[in-house]
Order: C-alpha cells, then sequence, then structure tokens
C-alpha cells in the first residue's frame, strides 16, 4: 500500500476512531484481532480513505470522532480498563455515549481523579514518561507518621529492585500525608510505604498536572474546563 498523502498509520486510524490509545491499538494488531479489507492487519500498515478497519470484527467508523476530555472520580473497585469483560470495568460504570478510554491507570483499591478521552494522541504525550507529569495523592496509612517516614518516601525508596525518584512528601496528620510523583509505577506508593514498615488505609488521587479534583463527587465526571483543556493541548504540541 502506498504512504500517500491521504493515507494514516493503521495504530493512529483506530486511536481516531475514540476506540482506545495508539499502544493498544498496537496491542490489538499484535493479538490479531483487526483486519484491513477482510485480512489480518499488521503493524505498519497503512490506510486509505478508501479502506475498510474492523476490530473483533466490528467496522471502525471513518469519520474522526469529535475531542472529548473528561475528569472522573473513580471509586474503589473500579477497574481502568476498556475490557467489557471485565467486572466493574470503568467504561460501563461511566456509560458514556461515546467511546472513551482512561489515560494512565489508577490501582483498583484507589480511588481518586483519572481523565479519559477518545484522542490517542493526547494520550501517548501524557504517558511519556520523559515529559515528568506531576500526580499528587493523599494517603493514610495504619500507624503514626516520624520525620523519618517523610525524609525516606521522599528521597527515594527501594522498591522492585529500583529505587524511586525524589518526591515532595508533606505531613497533613497523624498518619495522612500527600505525595507528589513524576512516575507511575506499578502500585508504587503502596509498594514504597510497605518497604517502610507502614500499610497504606487508603489512597486518593487529587491531581493530575494542572487539573484537580476538587469538589467531584465520588463515582460522578465533569468535561475539562477550557483552562485545563488549554493546559493538556500546549503539552502535547
Amino acid at each position: 500500500m502506498s504512504q500517500n498523502d491521504s493515507s494514516k498509520s493503521l495504530n493512529k486510524y483506530i486511536s481516531d476512531s475514540g476506540l482506545c490509545s495508539r499502544r493498544q491499538a498496537d496491542a490489538l494488531i499484535e493479538e490479531g484481532r483487526v483486519t484491513l479489507n477482510g485480512k489480518i492487519a499488521k503493524k505498519g500498515n497503512r490506510v486509505l480513505p478508501s479502506d475498510e478497519v474492523s476490530v473483533d470484527g466490528d467496522l471502525i467508523s471513518k469519520k474522526k470522532a469529535k475531542p472529548i476530555y473528561i475528569a472522573f472520580n473513580k471509586p474503589i473497585g473500579i477497574e481502568c480498563t476498556t475490557n467489557r469483560n471485565v467486572n466493574g470495568n470503568i467504561i460501563d460504570f461511566i456509560k458514556h455515549e461515546q467511546r472513551i478510554f482512561p489515560i494512565g491507570r489508577l490501582d483498583k483499591d484507589s480511588e481518586g481523579l483519572i481523565l479519559l478521552t477518545n484522542d490517542g494522541d493526547i494520550v501517548n504525550t501524557i504517558l511519556r514518561a520523559e515529559n515528568k507529569h506531576e500526580k499528587e495523592y493523599i494517603v493514610e496509612v495504619d500507624k503514626n507518621i516520624t520525620r523519618e517516614f517523610i525524609k525516606q518516601m521522599g528521597d527515594g525508596v527501594t522498591i522492585m529492585g529500583k529505587v524511586t525518584n525524589k518526591c515532595k512528601v508533606e505531613k497533613l496528620g497523624k498518619k495522612v500525608f500527600s505525595i507528589v510523583l513524576t512516575q507511575g509505577w506499578n502500585r508504587q506508593i503502596r509498594r514504597m510505604c510497605t518497604e517502610l514498615g507502614y500499610k497504606v488505609k487508603s489512597l486518593q488521587r487529587v491531581r493530575i498536572m494542572h487539573i484537580k479534583l476538587g469538589e467531584l463527587p465520588l463515582g460522578r465526571w465533569r468535561r475539562l474546563n477550557h483552562v485545563e483543556l488549554t493546559g493538556i493541548l500546549e503539552k502535547a504540541k
């Protein structure tokens, strides 16, 4: 297939439809779940306006979806996955009229702010580790917090054979602290606390970059406002 001006990479074509991010589209292609004009697609394929692309047998719309950007206050127990076969998946919980997918993850046992969109380009930008986007959490642990604990958390803790980046940590109460991360390791805060002899009782994400959870009720979502959206789009340049 010629790579002329009217063609588009397969992963971008899928992403532009609002189905998933480019990274997730690549995974779908590798799993053999994508067809191009009735044949199993391969990574690197290009799509022309006349082509037909299907995922799991469902034809993808040729029209690019109108961009959607929302903030959601995720309850405990909801899984940040687009897999509708998973009980408690975030897509079925929100029931948005358009196809959307989460930007990053927030583990099942945690609650708080997560962003969702149908804009795969934005997802790639935000998830890129080198961008060092801040994420702020409020954490309650099972015993009184010491100065040493705050210092150790801030200086970096060895988990999974690696030392976490230095970060901002502030004591808010006897057993409550805030922490600002620029990493997204799996269950990072919980692992850090465990390594220092503490157990996390509750964990809430209250900020992603310049976007704050604010007074958004648990289990509800809202569209990003103009200032929030402008800030994200600026970072995507």
